[in-house]
């Protein structure tokens, strides 16, 4: 049995905006359909990958208590 390659980088989370994962760039159908797909198909989609996730809109680091703490005090220093 051969490994078949794949981006996924186990950050499973889907964009709403644009339909990509943010952490591949596959959509949910490609996801799904990946072990079906022939190499070429996994190929041709793996070379629009970087372009896609370019268009992804990061979403936001929760706010640390750490963080938020620093961000207090300068604000009340001011």
């Amino acid at each position: 049995m051969t490994a078949i390659e794949s981006p996924c980088i186990l950050v499973c989370s889907i964009d709403l905006k644009t339909g990509y994962c943010f952490g591949c760039g596959r959509t949910r159908d490609e996801i799904s359909d990946w072990i079906s797909m022939t190499s070429q198909q996994r190929r041709e989609i793996m070379g629009q990958l970087a372009a896609r996730l370019e268009t992804v809109e990061r979403k936001p680091r929760r706010e640390t208590r750490r963080a938020r703490m620093a961000r207090e005090r300068a604000e009340a220093s001011r």
